[in-house]
């Protein structure tokens, strides 16, 4: 199964996610088959620190992936953000 979920990268005490569609039997960090953006939670302010490319996560979930419960509430604040 396809899932959309967030791969850590960044430093010690640094995290920096990429969020990504892949396998859901790869690692966390591993294999991936499509990068959809990126989330960094302690960047600066005024800095973007979210974005997501919402037509390709649409795209994933038409086609039966599911959105990991940290990636659902990050699309969820994005499409709000976006409208705003």
């Amino acid at each position: 199964m396809v899932v959309i979920r967030l791969a850590r990268g960044g430093s010690k005490k640094r995290p920096f996610y990429n969020v990504v569609a892949a396998d859901s039997r790869n690692r966390r960090d591993g294999r991936f088959i499509e990068r959809l953006g990126f989330y960094n939670p302690v960047g600066k302010e005024g800095v973007e620190n979210l974005r997501i490319a919402q037509d390709r996560v649409a795209y994933w979930v038409e086609n039966g992936a599911q959105l990991s419960p940290a990636v659902a509430r990050l699309v969820k604040q994005y499409s709000a953000a976006q409208s705003a």
